[in-house]
């Protein structure tokens, strides 16, 4: 039976493997949004802070004597790539990836949850204070996607319906 630091050490690995899938996925929707400057600057705003919380969960996972996953992080940059492979053939790309951001962005937000709790019940001030940072922002994130999605939806059907214009980026 594991014990509450080697369950944090791991949950900490998920968590960066987590965030470099997150890194991949936010620089493959940044690089194909054409039409929506709204939505790229708040992703590219996001991929800043999503490198910083990668950055910072390395630092706890390093202080606590262990070191990232190169298996959970190889495997956290395949399954990105696909991700956005799959955007490429779809006709309603920046839906989806809305879409895909904020279930993603909801994920986030459980797993910190998690890693704070554990923190705690570890006696971790420091972890439990950078996932606390992180997951305001994770939040703020959801938060933004969640009221954003109407305004993308509207922005996308109205360039759907106009000729010679593209919609799906």
């Amino acid at each position: 039976m594991a014990t509450v630091h080697e369950n944090l050490l791991d949950w900490l690995r998920d968590a960066h493997a987590m965030e470099q899938q997150a890194e991949n996925m936010l620089e493959s929707l940044s690089d194909r949004i054409e039409n929506y400057p709204q939505l790229k600057v708040r992703i590219d705003q996001h991929l800043q802070e999503t490198r910083w919380q990668k950055a910072q969960i390395e630092s706890c996972i390093n202080r606590l004597g262990s070191s990232p996953s190169a298996f959970k992080d190889m495997a956290a940059k395949v399954v990105a790539f696909g991700q956005g492979l799959s955007g490429v053939v779809m006709s309603d790309e920046v839906i989806k990836g809305a879409m895909s951001s904020y279930v993603f962005e909801n994920m986030e937000i459980a797993s910190y949850r998690i890693i704070i709790a554990t923190a705690e019940m570890a006696g971790d001030a420091e972890t439990k204070r950078i996932a606390q940072e992180i997951l305001m922002q994770e939040q703020a994130m959801a938060d933004w996607l969640l009221n954003f999605l109407p305004e993308i939806t509207t922005q996308f059907l109205s360039r759907s319906e106009t000729p010679d214009v593209a919609a799906k980026r």
